[in-house]
Formats: C-alpha cells, sequence, structure tokens
C-alpha cells in the first residue's frame, strides 16, 4: 500500500515537472507582424528516433490540425495551396527513455529525547524507474531565406492511454502551450 502511495506521489511529481518544460526561442531581429501565412516545409513531421511503434498517420494528422489551428488563432493563414507561406512550418517528435532512482525509507524510531526512542530499524529501498518522455517541437522558418525564426518545445510523460480521444486531448493542449508565446511580445 505504501509503496503504491509513493509511486503515485512520484508519478504527480514528474507530471508536474514535465509540464513546466516549455521552451521559446526566437530571433529578436525580425519582424514577426510581417508573418502573414504559413505552410508546411517536407517532411512536415519528423520522428525521432524513427520508430515504427512512434510514427503513426494518425499521430501526425493530429499534430498537423493542432499546429494549423493553433496559427489560425494567432492570425497566419493557410498559404495557397502550392505556394510558400510567410513562415514554414517543420514539428518534430522525439520520444526518449528516461530513468529516475526513487528511495523509500521504511520503518525507524519514534519518541523523543525525553521518553526515549523504540520501534524497529529503518530500511531503505531504491529502485529505478523507466519511463517514456515524449518532446514536440514546433519550427518556424522564414519563408524567403528559410532560416529559423521562432523554436517552441514542451516535453511530457508519454501516455499509454489506448482512447484516441485521449491523445488528440494531449496533443492539441501540448501544441497550445507551445504555441503560446507566438508571436513574441
Amino acid at each position: 500500500m505504501f509503496r503504491r502511495l509513493a509511486l503515485l506521489a512520484f508519478t504527480l511529481l514528474l507530471g508536474a515537472c514535465a509540464a513546466n518544460q516549455v521552451n521559446h526561442d526566437f530571433d529578436t531581429s525580425r519582424d514577426f507582424a510581417a508573418y502573414r501565412s504559413w505552410s508546411w516545409k517536407d517532411p512536415a513531421l519528423q520522428y525521432r528516433p524513427d520508430d515504427p511503434r512512434i510514427k503513426s498517420d494518425l499521430t501526425e494528422q493530429r499534430i498537423r490540425q493542432a499546429v494549423a489551428d493553433q496559427l489560425d488563432q494567432r492570425g497566419l493563414r493557410p498559404a495557397a495551396v502550392g505556394g510558400r507561406g510567410d513562415v514554414q512550418v517543420q514539428a518534430y517528435l522525439i520520444v526518449e527513455d528516461r530513468q529516475q532512482q526513487v528511495t523509500t525509507n521504511y520503518g525507524g524510531g519514534w519518541g523523543g529525547p525525553w521518553n526515549g526512542y523504540w520501534g524497529g530499524p529503518m530500511y531503505n529501498e531504491t529502485r529505478n524507474i523507466s519511463y517514456k518522455v515524449a518532446t514536440v517541437q514546433i519550427d518556424l522558418l522564414d519563408g524567403k531565406d528559410g532560416k529559423l525564426v521562432w523554436r517552441g518545445s514542451d516535453e511530457q510523460l508519454l501516455s499509454n492511454s489506448p482512447n484516441p480521444t485521449d491523445r488528440n486531448t494531449a496533443v492539441r493542449e501540448t501544441v497550445g502551450r507551445i504555441l503560446s508565446n507566438y508571436p513574441p511580445r
């Protein structure tokens, strides 16, 4: 029971830490107000590692739709079919295996210096917890010179949810957090 509670607390702590990993960077010399349209750079979504267990047309569709919706909310419109936008968009889905060491203490003495200590000996249990972290990175490149003008990324624990609605919601929330700082102020 205690192990389950400790593992639950650790998982929640990891989730809270992962949710704070939003990162933004941009070229301060660029006039972002001049960017009015966007188009996908080929390939629109790159996977790291290029693993068939990660690579999915459904995942790509979710990310592309979420990015398109967020750019639309920020005043950027899709370029005409076959045309090149003022910015080109490229996204990455990077999945990494990570490990964390967790130590749990059991037992120990109770009481105090006035009436003495009593209880069993203290035991420590250390174990490694393995988990997968997914990073979504979105790059915006200038449509004329092809140089990177804005980059945002966010990482979080990879969900094992079999529910497509949960996956769609997670992608939309992640992309929303990433593009929350576009255009930069």
